[in-house]
């Protein structure tokens, strides 16, 4: 009698784990979701030659989408909106997924809805039920795949009552076609709304996550939300964690800085490389070299050890920086680092 003798991969499977490709993993608030301690940002994933404003274009995209699975970078976040609201960011990682099928289940997707997307009527921004779906499902079209793991609200809608828009997302999970919900772009008290109506309608529309602007720089650019987020069991996950990529090796001696580096083509070199900031870079910088690592590295590891931090979701351009990035997932800082590093930024 033949017997079927199954990939041997598969006897290799773990009765239960907390990584993956050496990565460590954590929950993504009081939810059952599980992320890469250090995920990807693919904002400036596109298609420059049409014009959309993006920076890593598709032959460079897709190595660093295959390269970030071999490290456990598989927390990926995107938004329809990107790139002069081409979606082509979106398009980026739908190619990816459609050329790597199998691997779809090891990336958590997540995506966001609520600014003029697919259509330019009053009925094509906001969170309301009609925007909502639609936007989904124009998503998921680009995405190539199925569902989302995680939805992200771009924006609050003071425009749509809250409970219409939890209710949707409800409707979509139901569908199988949303897993979990988490939100963007909120001040506090937008915040405790959207946790005080979702404790009145299913804890599967409670959000999970926020994500806010914050990098330890200047801290919160909406203030008391990390806080929140520490005493409600939500994750704080900040965008532009290394203050716009400032807080880099690349910028310790800014001098060197030219076309190229995103600071000058964006014109934010002189806004950002101010003495203070720089005097604090360098002094990171020191530090960094004495413990065998790279500032980026760094910064993103103390990040992880702040309370109530949600997993980091730097963009990287090339594999060096998503290495450097994806190294702070292992990096183990004592106390005393931590305390040193913070002196840092006060």
């Amino acid at each position: 009698m033949d017997h079927h003798t199954p990939d041997q991969n598969l006897y290799n499977v773990p009765f239960r784990t907390d990584d993956f490709g050496g990565m460590p993993y954590r929950y993504v608030g009081s939810s059952g979701l599980r992320a890469s301690a250090i995920g990807l940002g693919t904002w400036k994933f596109g298609y420059p030659e049409t014009g959309d404003g993006s920076r890593v274009a598709e032959d460079e995209a897709l190595p660093l989408l295959s390269r970030a699975v071999e490290l456990g970078v598989t927390f990926w976040d995107t938004a329809n909106r990107y790139n002069a609201a081409s979606g082509n960011s979106e398009r980026i990682i739908g190619r990816w997924l459609k050329d790597n099928p199998a691997r779809r289940r090891d990336v958590v997707v997540s995506t966001k809805t609520f600014g003029g997307m697919d259509g330019i009527t009053p009925n094509h921004s906001g969170l309301s039920r009609l925007q909502i779906i639609q936007s989904v499902k124009a998503s998921l079209a680009r995405l190539r795949t199925d569902y989302l793991d995680l939805l992200w609200f771009h924006g609050f809608d003071s425009h749509v009552p809250v409970a219409e828009s939890l209710e949707t997302v409800e409707d979509l999970i139901g569908q199988g076609l949303v897993n979990y919900l988490a939100v963007s772009n909120v001040e506090r008290d937008q915040l405790e709304e959207l946790l005080t109506v979702s404790g009145t309608l299913s804890r599967r529309v409670r959000p999970i996550a926020v994500q806010n602007r914050f990098d330890p720089l200047n801290g919160e650019f909406r203030p008391g939300v990390l806080e929140l987020c520490r005493a409600e069991g939500v994750s704080f996950v900040p965008y532009s964690p290394l203050a716009q990529g400032l807080l880099t090796d690349r910028y310790l001696d800014p001098d060197r800085a030219g076309a190229g580096d995103r600071l000058v083509d964006e014109g934010l070199l002189a806004e950002l490389a101010t003495e203070s900031n720089l005097k604090k870079l360098r002094r990171l910088g020191e530090l960094a070299s004495q413990w065998d690592t790279r500032v980026s590295t760094l910064v993103l590891g103390y990040l992880l050890a702040l309370p109530g931090m949600g997993p980091q979701i730097p963009a990287s351009s090339t594999a060096a920086q998503l290495e450097a990035n994806a190294a702070a997932g292992r990096l183990h800082l004592d106390t005393s680092q931590i305390s040193e590093i913070a002196d840092v930024f006060r």
